[in-house]
C-alpha cells in the first residue's frame, strides 16, 4: 500500500512542478520577474536570477519526481521548495499584499484559495518526503 501512496504521490506533485515550470518558461521571464518582485523580498539582481532559474529547477524537479529518480532527495527539495513558498505566501497575504502569487504564471490573485492549495501541496510533499525517507520493508 505504501508503495501505491508514494507514486501516486510523486507522479501528482512532479506534474504540479512540470505545469509550473511550462507555465512560466512559456512567457517571457519578465512577467514572472515582475510576480517575484512584489512580493518585496529580494534585491533586483535576486529578481532576476531566481525569475530566469526557478522554472527550470522546477521542471527538472518535476521529471526527476515523475521518474523516481533520487526519490528521497527530490521529494526532500520539493516539500523544502514548497514549504518555502507557502511561508512567503502567507506573510505576504498577512502584510495585506494584493498581488500575483506566481505560482503558475502571471495572473493568479495571492488568496485564500492559493493559500488552501498551496498548503495542501505541502502536507502532500512532506508526506512525500516522509515516506520516501524510510527503508523499504523486506517481505
Amino acid at each position: 500500500m505504501r508503495r501505491y501512496v508514494v507514486v501516486l504521490l510523486r507522479l501528482l506533485l512532479g506534474v504540479v512542478f512540470v505545469y509550473a515550470a511550462c507555465a512560466k518558461l512559456r512567457d517571457p521571464w519578465t512577467l514572472f520577474a515582475m510576480s517575484i518582485d512584489s512580493y518585496r523580498l529580494l534585491p533586483e539582481w535576486g529578481v532576476v536570477t531566481l525569475a530566469r532559474t526557478l522554472p527550470w529547477f522546477e521542471l527538472l524537479l518535476g521529471l526527476a519526481l515523475i521518474s523516481g529518480l533520487a526519490l528521497r532527495y527530490a521529494s526532500a527539495a520539493g516539500a523544502a521548495l514548497l514549504g518555502a513558498f507557502f511561508i512567503i505566501m502567507i506573510i505576504s497575504y498577512a502584510r495585506g499584499l494584493a498581488i500575483d502569487c506566481g505560482c503558475f504564471g502571471p495572473g493568479e490573485a495571492l488568496g485564500p484559495k492559493t493559500l488552501l492549495r498551496d498548503g495542501t501541496l505541502v502536507i502532500l510533499a512532506i508526506t512525500l518526503a516522509v515516506m520516501s525517507m524510510r527503508p523499504r520493508l523486506s517481505v
